[in-house]
């Protein structure tokens, strides 16, 4: 005869079951929209690119390009200390092991480091508007110098959102006793975000940059 199924052994199968974490799945989505919202930003530049091709050319000179690059590049560092940071929290170690040196961090160190990388790049696009505004090209000097500060500006400003984040990532790590999978999966949620502005700038970099 098969195997009767009883309530016990239902709630047991549905135990076993592995599901989706909402908070995971929710942050997907959401980057989902966020991905149509920067779809907008970079349609303004294609199309300004299109229909004013000698302001595009002309305003483009005053961008730093190897400036840029190294800025991009303290960026694209901090999304892999960011990952390091998640693979320390799967292994739920939130501290360091000093015995080991910097590669026995954990969480709470490596994101600590992304921080410090974010909050350069940030600075870094605040002395670039500095030096932009002392040439000549404000956000109100031309419908080219609005797309810019505006692109680049959004970005910035989630860049910041996900520097606030960390800080509540690694604060969550200090109050509870026990690192668990809760704080586990909210390491991980930021860290799609984090890799998502990452990804969205090296887009924003080839587009602003490099398309003469």
């Amino acid at each position: 005869m098969g195997s009767v199924t009883t309530p016990a052994t239902y709630n047991q199968a549905l135990r076993t079951v592995k599901r989706p974490d909402p908070v995971a799945v929710g942050t997907i989505v959401w980057l989902g929209s966020e991905v149509m919202f920067f779809a907008g930003l970079f349609a303004i530049y294609f199309t300004l690119r299109s229909t004013s091709p000698e302001l595009w050319a002309q305003m483009t000179q005053h961008l730093n390009v190897p400036y840029a690059f190294v800025n991009t590049v303290i960026l694209v560092l901090s999304s892999v200390t960011c990952q390091m940071g998640v693979f320390a929290a799967e292994r739920f170690q939130p501290y360091s092991l000093k015995k080991r040196g910097w590669l026995g961090w954990g969480m709470v160190e490596w994101f600590f480091l992304t921080f410090a990388l974010g909050a350069i790049f940030v600075s870094g696009q605040v002395w670039e508007y500095s030096q932009l505004v002392a040439e000549g090209m404000p956000i109100s000097a031309n419908s080219y110098a609005s797309a810019f500060y505006l692109t680049t500006g959004f970005h910035a400003l989630h860049v910041t959102g996900g520097l606030i984040a960390f800080l509540l990532v690694i604060g969550r790590a200090y109050a509870v006793k026990n690192f668990g999978r809760k704080e586990m999966t909210t390491s991980i949620v930021v860290s799609y975000y984090w890799h998502f502005v990452d990804v969205v700038w090296i887009a924003l970099f080839a587009v602003i940059y490099f398309l003469r």
